[in-house]
């Protein structure tokens, strides 16, 4: 009985998440009046996927050797360093570009260093801006999944290469090339669709008729001209774009392993000489490139933290709210999708990456974007209701939407495993739904759950998407503010503003982690 509930649920979830995203996706094709794109929108469109490939390119490019480093050296804080690694992915995109301007903007301390010296300095807006924030977020990334294939192959393999003689080079040609081979594409097309979908790097540091993506063409097609044929039109195609780079994606996974082994200890040698030292320098410089803006934050923001305004704290209780709900969404829909998912993989006996249509209906928000989906909602509601009276409503249920991949993924194996152990038992001890849930998901789950939950509340906190569309000045979320007094060039309170969203993403995240920790059973 509770397996059926179980599966009924997740049913009728699967149903209102496709609704969701198709009925979005048919007022943007109803409001079409001509297919065709003008120039500027072609070129919106070049500099999309010329941005995404250069950005995947590059992250991937200067994660290799990271990722080379940190798999070969051991070093107080290596653990540390792995973990920070992780923070970008859960820093407010808002944050880190205001971090970057303070570092590489026209008075940053780059270009101020380069003035000194008499020396040319160099513009962070356009492309090469664009493409340093894509690199500062999805470089970490890059080498966190790159070194899950160092750590896949088998500490045999390093062993007998040892055996043989084998110089560094030789390992390189013979076991580390192959690996990257089967890696890398599919690293580099994460970064890629990730950078597609990227609105306030865009927001804040493209804009021009050169630097101008499809999203941020919607945005201003939308709040500043309110012409919805166009925007309508820029959002199916941004939509066919994610969606093909989706499909794609779908079809590239990271290695699950490079052959047998007889355990998993150990890694590559560490060669001494000039390579110790390139090692070390290539930590040395990512860990510099990833602290320094966000250490430009902090000294800029803590002067003003005692003097915020109340319009700041307003716009934080908001983003909370927001946040708050969003994860209590993402986490029982994500849940009760999992548990369908492990359900149906058992039932079919499929492999542990088969998909089956829980699983299909968890992954979908990913080949749509924030801006698509705000796109569609504001010209379903527009006839009915003032947009701005919804913002929160539907920035909640859209940060919930696209969050719930992420949760998923989080969640799927150890519901596989859970349901695999205490299915039988749960059943032979006629435990109905609600039993189930408290003496058996929860407890197990706790660890997942709270990471999950954690990760969800921080990326929600951060979000500058559909609310940017919806949001009149008394909607405001703090990230929108944010964005809102760096365009006033209001750069210190800007910075404490953006202090406090970084304290309250990492805080949320912290809280919910341990007291999944906390609860999870032993």
């Amino acid at each position: 009985m509770a397996d059926r509930a179980v599966t009924l649920g997740a049913g009728v979830l699967a149903a209102a998440l496709l609704a969701l995203l198709l009925g979005p996706l048919a007022a943007l094709g109803l409001s079409l009046e001509d297919l065709a794109l003008t120039g500027p929108e072609l070129s919106a469109l070049r500099f999309t996927v010329w941005q995404a490939f250069l950005s995947a390119l590059i992250s991937v490019a200067l994660a290799v050797p990271v990722a080379r480093a940190l798999a070969r050296r051991q070093f107080v804080g290596r653990g540390a360093l792995i973990s920070l690694l992780g923070a970008p992915f859960i820093l407010p995109v808002i944050v880190a570009v205001l971090g970057l301007l303070a570092v590489f903007g026209r008075v940053g301390w780059l270009n101020t260093g380069l003035g000194a010296l008499g020396l040319p300095t160099m513009s962070v807006y356009g492309l090469q801006g664009v493409v340093l924030a894509h690199v500062f977020f999805n470089m970490p990334l890059a080498v966190r999944m790159i070194l899950l294939g160092w750590q896949a192959i088998p500490a045999e393999r390093f062993r007998l290469a040892a055996s043989l003689g084998f110089h560094p080079a030789d390992i390189a040609r013979h076991i580390e090339r192959p690996m990257l081979r089967e890696v890398l594409p599919g690293v580099a097309l994460v970064i890629f669709v990730i950078s597609l979908t990227s609105f306030a790097v865009a927001l804040t540091l493209g804009g021009g008729p050169r630097a101008t993506t499809l999203e941020l063409a919607i945005y201003q097609a939308l709040r500043f001209e309110f012409d919805l044929p166009t925007a309508a039109r820029l959002a199916l195609l941004q939509f066919a774009l994610c969606a093909l780079a989706y499909a794609a994606s779908a079809r590239i996974n990271l290695p699950s392993g490079f052959g047998a082994g007889v355990d998993r200890a150990g890694g590559p040698p560490a060669p001494g000489g000039w390579r110790k030292g390139a090692d070390f320098c290539a930590i040395i410089l990512a860990t510099t490139f990833l602290l320094l803006p966000l250490l430009a934050v902090a000294l800029a923001g803590l002067p003003g933290m005692s003097t915020l305004p109340e319009t700041i704290w307003a716009a934080a209780l908001r983003s909370l709210s927001v946040a708050l709900g969003s994860t209590l969404l993402a986490m029982a829909a994500a849940l009760l999708l999992a548990l369908a998912a492990a359900r149906s993989s058992a039932r079919r006996r499929t492999a542990p990456r088969g998909t089956g249509w829980p699983a299909l209906a968890a992954t979908l928000p990913l080949a749509a974007s924030s801006l698509v989906l705000g796109t569609g909602l504001f010209i379903l509601v527009q006839p009915f209701f003032r947009p701005s009276s919804l913002a929160l409503p539907i920035t909640l249920a859209v940060n919930a939407t696209l969050a719930l991949p992420f949760a998923f993924r989080i969640l799927a194996p150890e519901a596989r495993r859970l349901h695999q152990d205490y299915s039988r038992l749960s059943a032979s001890l006629g435990m109905t739904a609600g039993a189930r849930l408290r003496w058996v998901i929860l407890p197990r789950l706790a660890r997942p759950l709270g990471f999950a939950a954690g990760l969800v509340a921080a990326l929600s906190m951060g979000d500058l998407g559909v609310i940017a569309l919806f949001a009149g000045a008394e909607q405001a979320t703090l990230p929108l503010l944010v964005q809102r007094l760096m365009g006033a060039y209001r750069m210190q309170t800007a910075a404490s503003a953006a202090l406090l969203l970084v304290g309250l993403s990492f805080a949320l995240f912290w809280i919910f982690d341990t007291l999944g920790k906390r609860h999870a059973a032993s």
